[in-house]
């Protein structure tokens, strides 16, 4: 698990891929199915927590009152 906090958004989008074919195929042993899936739900708390961070530095720019762009926080659509 100490590797996941070096792996960056890519390389754990890609190692989670690796363990949900292998998952999918069926051959690993129970043992086997529960340390890739343990594995891969702190892949997807790893990558999900990358996410939040990218998405509160994204600005978005908007037309202010004398017509100039302004940077605005990223408010993300409701939903």
């Amino acid at each position: 698990m100490a590797e996941q906090k070096e792996l960056d958004f890519e390389a754990g989008l890609k190692r989670l891929e690796t363990i949900v074919a292998a998952l999918e195929q069926g051959n690993a042993s129970l043992s086997e199915s529960m340390a890739l899936f343990e594995e891969g739900a702190g892949l997807v708390r790893r990558c999900s927590g990358l996410l939040d961070r990218a998405e509160q530095q994204v600005l978005r720019l908007q037309k202010g009152p004398d017509g100039a762009p302004v940077e605005l926080p990223f408010d993300p659509p409701a939903g």
